[in-house]
């Protein structure tokens, strides 16, 4: 029977708290009966065996009873032993679990109590993952709003007062004596350059052309881009069968490709990457692979970003070394064309 224990808090009053006192009892009897038959055999068997102890003990029977006394000791730690195993066991799943990784879970199965005990851990991590699953979404939607407020104040406001100190310089240029034009055309320059910039910024906070065109025109102008600014050779390779997918499985395979060709760029060191999406029947696959120095890897803010993302829409993602050399991100979402 589970007890109900009452916890009283000055702020809310009395509260339910479940004291699962199952399993511990259930434990306690468990090694009280091990040990309690591991003694009855020995009592037993000195007291029907020939075997005899004298007072006081002579030497010849000291080996006799160091022997009887090992063996209890053996018997009584390889049972104990087997019965713990499985908090072993749940110790090791502890120290790995992740609530970014699912396949963390502890291996049901033993004895009652530590069944109960394991399937209580994972029931644990699934709701620990839902709410994290939850939280997170809400702090991505928030945060997509926010790049969608800023890029299109940057558009609207900076922009636009961008453009008209711009026209304004142009005029100034053609009104403006030989011993100034040249400062003026430097003027007009850097004004054009900030403008450029400020569209730059909009444009990765705020993926108008994923609205407008779909993910593929998205990607190409990403590639695109990529290329110009970082200087890395691309190879872009576009299932153009892919079609139909929900909007929030459009930003999320965007938005991945938009990390993982900043870290190619940031942290690779390598002069050519490729981006791949692919359609099957089981489901979407993007690949960014580069050729860079690869090696050890520390998951930062941009990787667990990429994975919460991923989460979001039931996908996986995997980040490790690639063939030859270098890094590959892998994204892989499962059939959405249907539920999208």
């Amino acid at each position: 029977m589970v007890r109900t224990a009452i916890s009283q808090s000055p702020t809310t009053g009395a509260v339910p708290v479940q004291a699962p006192r199952r399993p511990v009892r259930a434990l306690f009897w468990r090694l009280f009966l091990i040990n309690g038959s591991l003694f009855a055999a020995g009592t037993l068997l000195l007291a029907f065996s020939p075997v005899t102890v004298s007072s006081p003990v002579l030497l010849t029977e000291i080996p006799v009873l160091i022997v009887g006394l090992a063996l209890i000791l053996a018997a009584n730690a390889a049972l104990v032993r087997a019965s713990l195993s499985p908090v072993a066991d749940l110790a090791t799943v502890m120290q790995r679990a992740e609530l970014l990784r699912t396949d963390n879970r502890a291996e049901e199965g033993g004895n009652g109590e530590f069944e109960h005990l394991v399937r209580t851990f994972n029931e644990m991590l699934d709701r620990l993952e839902a709410e994290h699953t939850e939280s997170s979404a809400h702090a991505l939607a928030g945060q997509e709003g926010e790049r969608e407020r800023i890029a299109r104040e940057l558009h609207d406001e900076i922009g636009q007062s961008l453009t008209v100190a711009l026209l304004s310089l142009k005029r100034v240029v053609d009104r403006a004596p030989a011993s100034l034009r040249e400062e003026v055309l430097v003027a007009q320059e850097a004004v054009r350059t900030s403008l450029d910039e400020v569209g730059q910024v909009a444009q990765r906070l705020r993926p108008g052309v994923l609205a407008d065109l779909g993910l593929l025109a998205a990607l190409t102008e990403l590639c695109a881009t990529f290329s110009r600014t970082s200087g890395i050779a691309l190879d872009r390779d576009l299932d153009p069968e892919i079609d139909g997918l929900s909007s929030e499985v459009e930003l999320v395979l965007y938005r991945v490709a938009q990390e993982g060709l900043t870290n190619v760029a940031r942290h690779s060191g390598a002069a050519r990457a490729s981006l791949t999406l692919t359609g099957g029947s089981d489901g979407i696959t993007l690949s960014i692979v580069d050729d860079g120095h690869g090696g050890a890897y520390t998951e930062g803010a941009g990787i667990r970003g990429m994975r919460e993302r991923a989460r979001l829409i039931g996908a996986t993602l995997s980040v490790g070394p690639a063939q030859g050399g270098g890094t590959e991100v892998r994204l892989f979402v499962p059939d959405q064309r249907r539920a999208g």
